[in-house]
This record gives structure tokens, C-alpha cells and sequence, in this order.
């Protein structure tokens, strides 16, 4: 698997005349070789030269996590006393074009681009992204049982078994980390509780605020779940509970919403711009008067990152492929009141978009 990865990294660096890709800390080190590196101020870097063997510098106090993986990467070990930076130099020998991670430190690039100042750097993810984004049937199944396992957070929430009024927003986010591990993920990546006027902060941080009957809960949860071979794959999910009977505006608006990301979801179709999608929902979203209060893009990609392309945004003409994945979550938000959110993983495919997530859609209204 590695190996062919690299094998296709290498096709396209010919394409785009890429001498040497350099992958540090980031979810682009895993996918091609196996190994994630601890975000460490010890460099550890892929090397993968159009034509030669691919090197892996890893500090030696880190080497015993390393899987050695004969074909794809040789490694080459570093002590305490030695320059990691000149090691990577001389493997990158004469390239004058060389790509480089989007996730590595800002200073190992720094002190690279002295050592090499005729060089030409450039985004390692025009080359990377192409490949992860398009999912093959192994990544998609890995993506399944990471979006199952968060359906069934999901359903616990909605049937009320996960208590919330009474407990701070900080404890509900807990618990549901506690429940998405529990469920088989590795990795909490986030687990958002907004209640009441918090909902209408996007990316809120769940804080003291104890949760009350008579309000909107919105949970935005996901983490990651390692697959067979080892490589983690992410969920993500959003549903929201009403405690008590809601307002009548909130189901006027809950409702708008409901349709908006059924449609967007439907139109996930091989072949469609992703600025196409973004607009099927928003465009009713802004004709039921919510335009304004919609502030975000419909979605993101998501695989061994929680956000990776392809992005579901006005302005990004790219057309969908097979086996491109990405969330499908527009929202509303009223500052000061309420915000609502409804989020799902979706995957283009050729007979018609795959939703992974399937925990019921609907407004969940519990008894308090």
C-alpha cells in the first residue's frame, strides 16, 4: 500500500517537476510511510526523491516506534549531538525544486532554506492532496466504521441516556469524548457543546456554563479510529437537541436547515463543482431569510485529517471524483439567542452520494 503510494507521489512530482518532497510532523508522514511523528522540536522527516530511495530521519530516542518497512523507506537515525538539518541536506543533494510539508515547523524550513539558498520551495500538498483526497474502497470502509462509531454517540444523545441539563457544557463534552473512545476511536479530535447562545459561536469552547431546560444543545463531535493497518481514519458528526418543547422560530428555522442539507447532500454527485453544492443549500438558506446568518462554508474534506481537501465552498471549482469524502454542515446562527448545525460525512460515488452518517436528521426534543 505504502509503497504504490509513493509510487504515485513520485508520477506527479515528474509531472510538476518536483525534485524532493520533504513530509515532516502532519497527517501527510502517516499516509505515505506509515509513521506518525510526535509534533517534537526533534526533526523527524521523509525524504523522497523523485529517482532514489526514500530516507525516514527520525531522532533515535524516537526510532523504536518506527516500523521498518523494507521498499518504501530506509531509516536513517540521529543522536542527540548530531545535526538532523544537515543529515536532511545531504539527502536532498542538488534538487532545485524541492516540496515541502504543510505541517512542518516553521524553523526546520528556516534553517533547510539556509543550507539551500538557491532552492525553489514550494506547498508539498500540490502534489500530496490529489492522492489522499480521493479515497480508495479500504479508506472509505476505514471512514464507515470511524462514522458509525460516532452514529452511535450520536443516537445516545438523542435518546437522552448522555444527562445534560444540570451539567456544565464542559462535562457533556467530556463525556462524549469518553463514549467516542469507548465506541473504538484512538484519538478525541474535538467534541463541541454549545448551549442556548453559545450555539451561535461555530467553534465554541465548551466552558462552565451549566445547561438548562428551555434550550438548544448543538454537539459537534469527532475523532480518530486507527484501521487495520494501523493508519487513522476521522469522524465527524453534528446533531442538536432541543430541551423542552422548542419556539416556533427555531423549527421554522431547524426545518429550512433540515431541507437545505438534504439537498446539499443529494447533489454531492460525481462529476459536480464543490462550489455547486455549497450553493444548492445556501441559496435556500438565503431565500428563507437565513442568508446572512449562514457564515461558513458547507464542508470540508476528511480522511486521516478532520479537515483536508476537497472543501465544499464558493470559489473552489473542482469536481467531485469518486471517492472524494468531505462533511456536509451548514448552519444557522442567531448571535445572542441560538445557533443551529446539522453535519454529515458524505462520499461521492458513482451510483449516487454515500452518507456515512445516519443517526436521525430530525430535531431531537427530550422531556426535561
Amino acid at each position: 500500500m505504502f509503497a504504490e503510494r509513493l509510487s504515485r507521489m513520485r508520477a506527479l512530482m515528474a509531472e510538476q517537476q518536483v525534485d524532493v518532497l520533504l513530509l515532516s510532523v502532519g497527517a501527510d508522514l502517516p499516509y505515505f510511510c506509515g509513521y506518525e511523528a510526535m509534533a517534537l522540536p526533534r526533526l523527524t522527516m521523509l525524504v523522497v526523491p523523485q529517482d532514489g530511495d526514500a530516507r525516514l530521519i527520525v531522532p533515535r530516542l524516537e526510532a523504536p516506534r518506527v516500523v521498518e518497512r523494507p521498499g518504501v523507506f530506509e531509516m536513517a537515525v540521529w543522536n542527540e549531538t548530531d545535526d538532523p538539518i544537515a543529515l536532511a541536506r545531504s539527502f536532498v543533494g542538488s534538487a532545485s525544486v524541492i516540496a515541502v510539508g504543510d505541517r512542518m515547523w516553521a524553523g526546520f524550513l528556516v534553517d533547510l532554506a539556509r543550507l539551500l539558498p538557491g532552492a525553489e520551495f514550494r506547498r508539498a500538498s500540490e502534489v500530496t492532496s490529489s492522492i489522499r483526497s480521493v479515497k480508495d474502497a479500504a479508506e472509505v470502509e476505514s471512514l464507515r466504521a470511524a462514522a458509525a462509531a460516532a452514529d452511535r454517540v450520536a443516537v445516545d444523545l438523542r435518546s437522552g441516556d448522555i444527562e445534560l441539563v444540570g451539567r456544565t457544557e464542559a462535562e457533556v463534552s467530556a463525556e462524549l469524548g469518553r463514549r467516542l473512545l469507548a465506541e473504538g476511536h484512538q484519538r478525541v479530535n474535538f467534541a463541541i457543546v454549545a448551549a442556548g447562545e453559545n450555539a451561535a459561536s461555530p467553534h465554541h469552547e465548551p466552558g462552565e456554563r451549566v445547561i438548562k431546560p428551555g434550550e438548544v444543545v448543538l454537539c459537534d463531535f469527532g475523532g480518530t479510529m486507527a484501521n487495520a493497518d494501523g493508519v487513522g481514519y476521522c469522524s465527524d458528526i453534528t446533531r442538536c437537541v432541543h430541551l423542552g418543547e422548542p419556539p416556533a422560530d427555531l423549527v421554522d428555522a431547524y426545518d429550512v436547515l433540515f431541507e437545505a442539507q438534504a439537498a446539499q447532500v443529494a447533489a454531492a454527485e460525481v462529476g459536480r463543482p464543490c462550489q455547486d453544492v455549497d450553493r444548492v443549500g445556501r441559496e435556500m438558506i438565503t431565500e428563507a431569510g437565513f442568508g446572512d446568518n449562514f457564515i461558513h462554508r458547507t464542508g470540508h474534506g476528511i480522511g486521516t485529517e478532520a479537515h483536508e481537501d476537497p472543501y465544499i465552498v464558493e470559489g473552489n471549482t473542482l469536481e467531485l471524483r469518486a471517492g472524494h469524502a468531505f462533511s456536509i454542515e451548514p448552519g444557522i446562527y442567531l448571535p445572542g439567542r441560538w445557533g443551529l448545525r446539522l453535519e454529515d460525512i458524505v462520499v461521492a460515488a458513482t451510483d449516487g452520494p454515500d452518507n456515512l452518517t445516519t443517526t436521525d436528521h430530525r430535531l431531537a426534543v427530550l422531556d426535561v
